[in-house]
């Protein structure tokens, strides 16, 4: 965990500023305006060195990926509870919101990123979101569609997502995952269903990125 206090919102704005992500500029996001000085003032606010990068406060191809995906196609989502597994910023769950979900969960285990879903979806205007915790040994996550952007970052985190997001299918949710070709993704099992061009958030070149369906 990035903090055991919670997260205030005045921290999360001030060291945050709005954008509109390249690829859907229609929601307004609160990312790093420095990296680096976040990162010291979650290390000052603490009294400790986060574990973790500020992963929330960026927008990364995936989720970008999966926001244009469901704004394009919103019957994917409309009149259906959404999870957004991973939520990060929360661009994917304000985006679900956008398209016409009838709920909304948001999750995301660094409590500095729970605090920024909340401050994101009250930027954009959806109605309030559900922000949980870590969800992955809970059982079956209850949403008619799980959403994971970016979530097969590394091989530990891939190994605890897969079977949550197999659990979720056997039980009937339609599950989508946005990544730009990370090697921990299993693509031969998956179903790709869109492709995204979407500038990088580490540098400037332009990640293809892929929609991908759980069959």
């Amino acid at each position: 965990m990035s903090a055991a206090r919670p997260v205030p919102a005045a921290f999360v704005r001030a060291h945050t500023r709005p954008v509109r992500p390249p690829l859907v500029p229609e929601v307004t996001l609160l990312v790093a305006a420095d990296v680096v000085l976040l990162w010291e003032a979650m290390e000052e606010r603490q009294g400790n060195a986060p574990s973790e990068p500020p992963f929330w406060a960026a927008a990364w191809p995936g989720g970008q990926a999966l926001a244009r995906h469901v704004l394009d196609h919103p019957e994917v989502v409309a009149g259906r509870s959404v999870l957004d597994l991973g939520s990060g910023s929360g661009l994917v769950a304000v985006a679900a919101a956008m398209a016409g979900a009838a709920s909304v969960v948001a999750s995301e285990i660094d409590p500095y990123g729970r605090t920024a879903i909340v401050l994101n979806a009250e930027v954009n205007g959806v109605p309030p979101m559900r922000v949980l915790g870590d969800v992955l040994d809970a059982g079956p996550p209850g949403a008619d569609v799980v959403l994971a952007g970016d979530v097969c970052y590394d091989r530990a985190m891939t190994e605890r997502v897969l079977p949550f997001l197999d659990m979720a299918r056997v039980h009937g949710a339609e599950v989508l995952i946005g990544d730009p070709g990370r090697p921990y993704l299993p693509q031969d099992r998956l179903a790709p269903v869109a492709r995204f061009d979407v500038a990088d958030t580490e540098g400037p070149q332009v990640r293809r990125t892929t929609v991908w369906r759980f069959p």
